[in-house]
C-alpha cells in the first residue's frame, strides 16, 4: 500500500470513531468513565498534532469572489453573477468541485421538503396545505451559465443543494483555477417560508426588508479530515465555508440603505452630504451616532425611487458575505476600540424597532466585541454590524436579531433582555465560527455551545444579575432529566439530534461553565480556551483539536469529562447516602461519608459541612475519586467541630438532577403545592 492509501484508511476509522461509544472495562466498576479517549476521537498526524495545535502539514483551501448582484424589488428577484478563485492547497488532485446552491432548500423538490413531517388539521392555512400537496413554488436557483475564465462552458451536475463542476483537466496541488457562475432566483417570503433569508413585506407602508443570505453559489469546504464537505443542506446543521477575499457590487433601489460584511468603498458617491458627514463624525463617536434617521426613512417610505445605486463592499479572510437591504432602515454607528484598533460597531433597524435598537443595539455590539476578544483574540476586522430582521442568524461582520417594541412604543423586559441576549449571540458568531471556523453542518455545538458559554460571561458583565437563559448548571437540570430515548450525545450530528437548543447550545455551553468554575478553575481554563482560540483563528478545527488543546495548555486530565459530557447521556446525580460518626481523638471528630454515583456521569464532590456552632465549610474533592469505583465511595474526614448537616453541591454548581439525596440528614419534601407558593412568594 502506498502512504496514501495508508492514510485514508485511518482517516475512515478516526472519523467513524466520533460517533462510536467504546466501553474498555465491560460489566467492571472502573476504568470506564475515566478512559482516555484515544479510542474514540481522530488520531494525530502531520495536520493535526496530538497537542490540540495545526500540524506542521496543516491545509486548508481558498476561494476569492468578485461578484455583482442586482435586486429586482418588483419582481422579488436576485441575480447575480460572479468569478470564483479556487486555490488548491491541498495534497491531493481534484477533477471536480463542489459548490453549495443553499436556496435550493426552499424548493418543493427538495429533500428538505420532501422530509418534513405534518399531520392535517382543522386549522390549516393555505400555505400549510400547500406544502402537503408539494405545489410547485417557483423558487431555489437558476443556474443559467458556468464557464471557465475564457467562457467555455464547464458540465455541472445539481443534486438537491449541492453542485458539482467538472473540472477540464485536473488541478492539481498548489494550482488554481477560476470559473464563472450566472445565475438567479426568486427571493424567498423570510416570514412565509422559513430558512435564514429572504424578504419581510410590510403592509403597512408597502414596503420590503431583503436580508440576503446565503444567497450566491459557495465552495464547499475540502478538508484534510473528510475531504468534500457535500452533506445536504436540509435547514438545521448551518454551514462549513472556505476563507477568501471579497468584491461584491451591489445594485439595489437608489433609496435603499444597504449594510454587509466589510466595508463599503464608495459611500462618497452614494450617501448624501448629510448622511457622509455624520459616517465621518462617527469614526470617533463614543457613542452611536444616527447616519440615517427615523424622520429621514419615514419621508421617503411612500416615495419610491425608480433609480438604482450600485453599492461596493470588500471583504477580506472571511468565510461568507451577507447583506440587507431596504428603505426603510435606519442607521447608526459608533467607534469601538480594542488593542489600539478601531472597529465600527453599527446597527439597522426599522421604526418598529426603533424604541429598543436606537436605545441599545449598537452600545451592545460594543460590549460585545470587548468581552469575547478578552476570552478569545482580539477582533479582527474592521467592521461589526446587528440587524433588526425578526429572527437570530450571523455572517461575517453582519448578524440579523430580533426585538420589536408594541405599536405604542413599549416593551416587557422579555423582549428588550430577549434582544439584548440575541445581539449578544450573534455579533459573537463572529468569533465562533466566523473567525474559528469549525463545521456547522457536522458538529452545531462547535460554534453554538462555545458561543452560548460566551454570550453568558458577556451577559453577566454587561448588567448585574443579569437573567441568563443558558450557562449556569442548574439551568440545563430539566434537559438532564428527560428520558434516555429523548437524548442524544452532544457530539450527535445536527440533523439527528431531537432537542436542538438543550443539546447544540444549552449543554456544551453549561459543561464549559462547569469546567471553568468547577473542575479546572478560571486561570487555568481561561489560558487553555484562549490557546485554542489563537491556534484556530482562521482554520478548520474539529473536536479532538479543542479537547487536546484544552488538555495541552492547562495540564489537566479531562479525558473523563470529554467522554461524560460530550459522548454520553448519562446525568449528574451523586447521592449522600450516609454520615457515620466515629470517634474523636485529640480534639478532632472523625466522621465517614458513603457517596453513590446514581446517574451515571462522574463529577468532582462539592461538600458544605454545617457545624453545630453555627459556622460553615466547603470542600471540594475532585472527579478522580471516581476512578476506583466509579459507583460508590466512602471517605473519612477530621472535622476541629461538631457537625450538625451536610449538604452536597451547595451552589448548584454541578446540575445535578436530584437535590432531594444530596443531604444529611434528610430534609423534608416539599409538596408541589408548598414549592408553588415558595415560587410565587406566598405566605
Amino acid at each position: 500500500m502506498n502512504k496514501n492509501l495508508l492514510f485514508f484508511i485511518a482517516l475512515i476509522f478516526s472519523t467513524n470513531a466520533f460517533s462510536q461509544h467504546v466501553v474498555h472495562n465491560p460489566g467492571s466498576n472502573h476504568g470506564n468513565k475515566f478512559e482516555q479517549l484515544g479510542t474514540i476521537i481522530s488520531s494525530p498526524n502531520m495536520y493535526r498534532s496530538a497537542s490540540g495545535a495545526p500540524g506542521p502539514a496543516y491545509w486548508q483551501q481558498r476561494a476569492d469572489y468578485e461578484i455583482n448582484a442586482e435586486l429586482d424589488e418588483k419582481n422579488l428577484r436576485l441575480n447575480g453573477s460572479e468569478t470564483i478563485t479556487y486555490y488548491n492547497n491541498s495534497p491531493d488532485p481534484l477533477s471536480y468541485l463542489w459548490v453549495q446552491l443553499d436556496e435550493n432548500q426552499h424548493k418543493a423538490s427538495s429533500d428538505n421538503k420532501l422530509t418534513e413531517r405534518s399531520k392535517i388539521t382543522d386549522q390549516m392555512n393555505n400555505k400549510a396545505l400547500a406544502d402537503i400537496i408539494n405545489a410547485e413554488n417557483n423558487l431555489g436557483v437558476k443556474i443559467l451559465k458556468v464557464t471557465d475564465d475564457k467562457g467555455a462552458a464547464l458540465p455541472y451536475t445539481v443534486n438537491n443543494t449541492m453542485m458539482r463542476i467538472d473540472l477540464p483537466q485536473v488541478l492539481q496541488p498548489k494550482q488554481q483555477y477560476k470559473l464563472k457562475i450566472t445565475w438567479n432566483y426568486n427571493i424567498a417570503n423570510r416570514i412565509a417560508d422559513g430558512g435564514r433569508g429572504g424578504y419581510e413585506y410590510f403592509p403597512e407602508d408597502d414596503n420590503y426588508l431583503f436580508t440576503m443570505t446565503q444567497w450566491f453559489p459557495r465552495m464547499a469546504v475540502y478538508s484534510d479530515f473528510q475531504g468534500w464537505q457535500n452533506k445536504q443542506f436540509e435547514g438545521r446543521g448551518e454551514f462549513a465555508l472556505v476563507f477568501g477575499n471579497y468584491k461584491v457590487n451591489m445594485t439595489v433601489p437608489a433609496d435603499h440603505v444597504v449594510g454587509g460584511t466589510g466595508e463599503c468603498q464608495n459611500y462618497a458617491q452614494i450617501l448624501n452630504a448629510t448622511s457622509l458627514q455624520r459616517w465621518n463624525a462617527a469614526q470617533t463617536a463614543e457613542a452611536p451616532i444616527e447616519i440615517v434617521n427615523l424622520a429621514e426613512i419615514k419621508s421617503g417610505l411612500s416615495k419610491k425611487s425608480a433609480a438604482k445605486k450600485t453599492w461596493i463592499y470588500k471583504a477580506e479572510n472571511v468565510r461568507d458575505f451577507a447583506w440587507v437591504s431596504s428603505r426603510r432602515l435606519v442607521w447608526d454607528a459608533m467607534a469601538t476600540h480594542i488593542n489600539g484598533k478601531k472597529i465600527m460597531s453599527m446597527s439597522y433597524y426599522g421604526p418598529e424597532a426603533y424604541p429598543l435598537y436606537n436605545k441599545y443595539s449598537t452600545k451592545i455590539v460594543d460590549h460585545t466585541l470587548k468581552e469575547y476578544s478578552k476570552h478569545t483574540i482580539p477582533y479582527p476586522y474592521p467592521v461589526a454590524i446587528s440587524v433588526e430582521a425578526a429572527n437570530g442568524m450571523e455572517y461575517p461582520m453582519i448578524c440579523f436579531n430580533y426585538g420589536r417594541a408594541q405599536k405604542d412604543g413599549t416593551y416587557t423586559d422579555a423582549i428588550k433582555y430577549g434582544m439584548m441576549s440575541v445581539i449578544i449571540h450573534e455579533v459573537g458568531h463572529n468569533f465562533f465560527p466566523m473567525i474559528v471556523n469549525s463545521d456547522e453542518r457536522q458538529w452545531s455545538w462547535m460554534d453554538e455551545g462555545l458561543n452560548t458559554f460566551c454570550q453568558y460571561l458577556t451577559e453577566q458583565t454587561w448588567e448585574k444579575n443579569y437573567p441568563s437563559q443558558r450557562g449556569p448548571a442548574h439551568k440545563i437540570v430539566d434537559y438532564m432529566k428527560m428520558p434516555k430515548d429523548q437524548l442524544e450525545p452532544i457530539m450527535t450530528n445536527s440533523e439527528n439530534i431531537i432537542n436542538f437548543g438543550p443539546n447544540a447550545y444549552a449543554k456544551p455551553a453549561t459543561a464549559l461553565n462547569i469546567l471553568r468554575e468547577t473542575v479546572m478553575g478560571r486561570e487555568l481554563f481561561d489560558y487553555a480556551f484562549k490557546e485554542y482560540a489563537k491556534r484556530w483563528a482562521f482554520k478548520h478545527p474539529t473536536p479532538a483539536d479543542l479537547f487536546r488543546t484544552m488538555e495541552d495548555a492547562s495540564a489537566v486530565d479531562l479525558d473523563w469529562f470529554w467522554r461524560g459530557w460530550f459522548f454520553e447521556t448519562d446525568p449528574v446525580d451523586i447521592a449522600l447516602n450516609d454520615l457515620r460518626f466515629r470517634q474523636t481523638v485529640n480534639k478532632k471528630n472523625f466522621y465517614e461519608l458513603d457517596f453513590t454515583n446514581v446517574g451515571g456521569l462522574v463529577m468532582p464532590i462539592i461538600i458544605e459541612w454545617t457545624f453545630k456552632d453555627g459556622s460553615k465549610e466547603v470542600e471540594r474533592i475532585p472527579a478522580y475519586i471516581w476512578r476506583k469505583d466509579e459507583n460508590k465511595v466512602t471517605k473519612a474526614f477530621a472535622k476541629d467541630k461538631e457537625v450538625a448537616s451536610v449538604q452536597l453541591d451547595p451552589y448548584r454548581e454541578t446540575a445535578d438532577i436530584d437535590e432531594s439525596n444530596n443531604s444529611w440528614p434528610r430534609k423534608a419534601q416539599q409538596s408541589r403545592i408548598d414549592q408553588f407558593k415558595q415560587q410565587s412568594g406566598q405566605r
